[in-house]
Order: structure tokens, then C-alpha cells, then sequence
């Protein structure tokens, strides 16, 4: 199982296609407080909830210097379809090959239906303005988890 990151980490950079044919470069924005956070699958009932929940408080994460990131293994012409069925405003970018997962500690084992598997951990980490890790949540729940994010970043 990848490690995962803590408070202090330099955050690993990393370029990904996105969900409208760009790409993404975490060094590319530096200066900028970045919420990155990993779901197991675009679609599904979890997965809708949280991107949901992330893009209704956009605005006021962005007002408080966060730009939002969701990584998940789909294409991203399946991402395109996401962000449309559900109005989604955040960027949803493709690891489909689960390199940056890894590299986030976001992938290996965990607990499904009381089963040991192998698959996406949902987690989220804040990067600081200088690239480093200031907050690692793993085995978030996708109910709330932006509410409790939140909260633990001193935001109202």
C-alpha cells in the first residue's frame, strides 16, 4: 500500500487530462490553495454526492483561496458526462492509471462491504500555496465530508 501524505509533505506535482480536453499541472498553481481530493467512480450514488457538495460550496472555498481538484481512474470523456448530468463546477481530471492515487497514498486496501479489497481510498489533501501538504484526510465518508472539511480549515 502507498504511503500516505502528512502535514509538512511536499505535495508530488502531477499533470492529468481533465474533463473538457486540458490538462492540469499541480506546480502550475502555486500561490493557489489547492483541495484535492480522490472518489472511487464519476456516477455513482457516494461519488455524486461529494462532487455535488464540493461544487455547491465553490464559490465560497474559491473565496477563501481554494481551487478544487477531483481525481478519479475514469476517462475523461466519462468525467464530461459527470460534470453535465449533474452541473458540476469543479475540475474532474482522469488517473486512469492510479499513479497519482499512489503517489497520494489514495489507493490500495480497504474495507468494501466488510471485504479486504484493493481500490480507491477516498481522501482529501490541501496543498499550501508553496506546494506543501497542510491537511491529509483519508477513508473520508462522502456525506458531510465538506462541511467537516470545512470546519477543519477555519472556514465559515
Amino acid at each position: 500500500m502507498a504511503e500516505r501524505l502528512t502535514t509538512g509533505d511536499t505535495a508530488p506535482d502531477f499533470t492529468l487530462p481533465d474533463d473538457q480536453g486540458g490538462e492540469v499541472t499541480l506546480s502550475d498553481l502555486r500561490g493557489r490553495k489547492v483541495i484535492v481530493y480522490f472518489y472511487p467512480a464519476a456516477m455513482t450514488p457516494g461519488c455524486t454526492t461529494q462532487a455535488c457538495d464540493f461544487s455547491d460550496n465553490i464559490n465560497t472555498l474559491r473565496g477563501e483561496g481554494y481551487e478544487v481538484l477531483g481525481i478519479s481512474p475514469d476517462q475523461p470523456e466519462k468525467l464530461a458526462k459527470f460534470r453535465e448530468k449533474d452541473g458540476l463546477a469543479i475540475r474532474l481530471l482522469s488517473d486512469a492509471d492510479k499513479s497519482v492515487m499512489n503517489a497520494y497514498g489514495a489507493f490500495g486496501e480497504k474495507k468494501l462491504y466488510g471485504k479486504t479489497v484493493e481500490g480507491v481510498i477516498r481522501s482529501t489533501v490541501v496543498v499550501d500555496e508553496d506546494g506543501k501538504v497542510s491537511n491529509a484526510w483519508y477513508n473520508v465518508k462522502a456525506t458531510g465530508h465538506v462541511a467537516k472539511l470545512r470546519r477543519d480549515l477555519g472556514l465559515a
